[in-house]
């Protein structure tokens, strides 16, 4: 007997800062060659500090919860740093191992998608190992398209490895100029 599963998408906590840190944990040791050095990814205050600089700045940075249990998180972060990008983010998807392919990805997925286009962002981009089925076709589903293929950028598993670059327009896109700038008060 299958039990109905609540899964709420909302901001993320201070609180959830060490299982977010567990799932990245490992989704960096799956994706490197074994051996990898925990010192070498982040810590917990890294993550604390990351996450509230994100949130100050007003980025999304979401969690999906069933019950009080973190079981997957995304955010995004400015696409480039200088000013005419300021439109355009870059967005991660991280969901817990044992929650993969059960709808976790989507409904973040969704909800960072919603909140980008309220926040006023114009464009989300993304970067996918292009062995990763399962996130190009999630990606697909929400309107992504493929606008980049970069060969062997990673070394995984002992080969190089390919990255899809994809994009999605977000609320008016490019058909309309961003709002102007607030007035300055003097």
């Amino acid at each position: 007997m299958e039990q109905n599963r609540t899964i709420v998408i909302r901001p993320s906590r201070e609180t959830d800062v060490d299982a977010m840190l567990a799932i990245y944990r490992r989704h960096i040791r799956r994706g490197v060659e074994d051996g990898v050095d925990d010192n070498d990814t982040p810590q917990s205050d890294d993550l604390k500090d990351r996450r509230k600089n994100l949130r100050n700045r007003r980025f999304p940075h979401v969690v999906a919860v069933e019950g009080e249990k973190v079981v997957g998180y995304a955010y995004v972060v400015l696409f480039r740093k200088r000013p005419a990008y300021r439109y355009t983010v870059k967005h991660s998807i991280y969901v817990h191992h044992d929650h993969i392919g059960q709808g976790v990805g989507s409904l973040l997925m969704r909800g960072l998608i919603d909140a980008c286009a309220a926040a006023g962002f114009r464009q989300m981009i993304g970067y996918i190992d292009a062995d990763n089925i399962a996130s190009l076709t999630l990606h697909e589903r929400f309107g992504f398209v493929r606008v980049g293929l970069l060969p062997a950028v990673a070394y995984r598993y002992g080969h190089w490895a390919d990255t899809v670059m994809v994009q999605r327009s977000l609320g008016s896109g490019s058909t309309t100029p961003p709002p102007p700038p607030p007035l300055s008060t003097r």
